[in-house]
């Protein structure tokens, strides 16, 4: 069961970058970022609902502000990157987004907390250096080569600092809150904190919609938010299958490389469902990416 649960764990996450990417991609709708948090939020809450009223997880205000500073930093790190799948292309910010594992283990060595072997050091800096190149290649790509490119894709983006600041944000938020759900996560149940955790991410779903609804006078058109909302759907049944799959703790050393791996999907649909094309340079700093994160999946970082 294991192996059918990390599947699903990898193709619904990397099924929720395509659709997160083609409901945020549009740089007319200035607040698609927050509709995308919208969607998450409302899926999200749904999920905590079950979770409350038929699983009898236990949630109270106490656990809900235990959780916020990490809830806080997750739900920043992923509107972050939602507003950034509209100036870059899913191929080049996937990689860089689930770099995040590898930043959480060098700031755990550099506070002396952990201590990796040889091959899990080698890990880390494969994904530390193929982050970096995908920065470098992109920023030093000629125009034309890039128009070249671009030209049979469904959207075509320029050369900017926001393209590449914006998945960086990402990571490092996300890095930073995973390293403090590692610390939270030692006095509070798991079930609970991610029911506190969509929870608040529903908070943020009110909080965009009174925004954008109800102070911007935006609108809702169906047609457009549909993919958000399977986005999101993706997104919530990732994490369930994930939470199972890893539980069968004898196969978790072939379950963690399956599902860590889901950016390399990503780059693949990418590829097939948006025609985004890179250059044999983005690829092989691509490679190291997924390398280094199916490497450190096996150690189960």
């Amino acid at each position: 069961m294991w192996f059918w649960l990390s599947l699903i764990a990898l193709l619904c996450w990397s099924g929720s970058d395509l659709f997160s990417k083609i409901g945020c991609r549009d740089a007319a709708d200035k607040y698609s970022h927050l509709k995308m948090v919208m969607a998450v939020g409302i899926v999200m809450g749904l999920h905590a609902a079950y979770e409350v009223f038929v699983g009898g997880t236990e949630i109270n205000l106490h656990i809900i502000l235990t959780y916020l500073p990490v809830s806080l930093l997750y739900i920043g790190s992923m509107a972050l990157g939602y507003l950034g799948l509209r100036y870059i292309e899913l191929s080049i910010s996937s990689p860089i987004c689930n770099s995040s594992g590898a930043l959480v283990a060098v700031m755990a060595l550099l506070l002396g907390e952990e201590t990796y072997g040889p091959l899990a050091l080698f890990a880390v800096a494969l994904v530390c250096v193929g982050a970096i190149g995908l920065g470098v290649v992109e920023t030093r790509e000629d125009d034309d080569l890039r128009a070249e490119r671009q030209k049979d894709s469904n959207f075509k983006y320029a050369k900017s600092w926001i393209a590449l600041a914006l998945p960086v944000a990402y990571c490092l938020l996300d890095a930073l809150g995973t390293f403090a759900d590692n610390r939270v996560l030692e006095t509070l149940n798991e079930d609970s904190a991610n029911v506190a955790y969509e929870l608040t991410f529903l908070a943020a779903a009110v909080l965009c919609f009174v925004y954008v609804i109800l102070v911007k006078k935006d609108r809702l058109i169906p047609k457009m938010e549909a993919p958000k909302y399977i986005g999101a759907v993706c997104e919530t049944a990732g994490q369930f299958a994930y939470i199972y799959a890893i539980a069968d703790s004898s196969h978790l050393a072939m379950s963690a490389p399956i599902i860590s791996s889901y950016c390399a999907a990503s780059v693949l649909w990418s590829r097939i469902f948006l025609r985004e094309k890179l250059s044999w340079k983005h690829y092989a700093m691509i490679a190291l990416i997924v390398i280094g994160i199916a490497i450190m999946g096996i150690f189960d970082m």
